[in-house]
């Protein structure tokens, strides 16, 4: 189950309409062994494409860099479908490398609600999970 901050899904959602209609991504660490995600940091789709995305290299190693200097690791990685439901693509499957991510789809295909789910990634199977928001950690 991923156990996430109200203010968290509010700004993964909020990426994923501005960055429409080409998808968004991101990353939310948190630390070590932790499975809390609490540091945001969303990140730029190199492709600028409405049905792919990819973290930027340099960015990304730059990221992770920075997790590891902060004893982080990412706890959700995020993107969004424009335009279709969210739920992860053989592409999204084929890149999901980190075995104790959260990998979290938005759907911004429809104005009025934009679906969020989690899913987890590992060998190529996926399983989807419970999402519970929380208002703050406690």
């Amino acid at each position: 189950m991923l156990t996430i901050s109200r203010d968290l899904v509010d700004r993964i959602a909020a990426h994923a309409r501005a960055d429409h209609p080409d998808e968004a991504c991101g990353v939310i660490a948190g630390p070590l062994g932790s499975d809390r995600p609490e540091r945001f940091i969303p990140m730029e789709n190199a492709e600028r494409s409405p049905t792919f995305y990819r973290f930027d290299s340099h960015e990304q190693l730059r990221v992770w860099r920075e997790m590891d200097d902060l004893d982080e690791e990412p706890v959700v990685i995020y993107h969004s479908h424009t335009a279709t439901e969210a739920y992860p693509s053989r592409t999204d499957i084929s890149y999901a490398s980190e075995p104790n991510a959260h990998y979290v789809l938005v759907s911004t295909r429809d104005e009025s609600d934009t679906e969020f789910r989690s899913y987890r990634i590992l060998d190529g199977v996926v399983s989807e999970e419970e999402v519970r928001v929380v208002e703050a950690y406690g």
